[in-house]
């Protein structure tokens, strides 16, 4: 079982580095939720693939600080109707 979550980590990041996905988003293509996407790109992920933890790392790292723009326009989106 044990190598069945280190590859579905590896798979994970490779999935998000490929589309430059959200958390969310992943989660809902690999069908797991969102905490087992953190846990598995922050904790396992950098024990088992430390050069792919750091290019998974900037994208998370992107993902976070955009995220209240992209809050702001699904807010925006709602309330506009569109």
């Amino acid at each position: 079982m044990r190598t069945n979550i280190e590859e579905r980590a590896v798979s994970l990041a490779r999935y998000i580095l490929e589309n430059r996905a959200t958390v969310r988003a992943a989660a809902r293509h690999f069908g797991v939720s969102k905490s087992t996407v953190h846990k598995d790109l922050s904790e396992r992920l950098e024990r088992i693939d430390s050069a792919l933890y750091g290019q998974v790392k900037k994208v998370l790292d992107f993902n976070k600080s955009q995220r209240h723009i992209r809050g702001g326009l699904a807010t925006r989106k709602k309330y506009k109707g569109i």
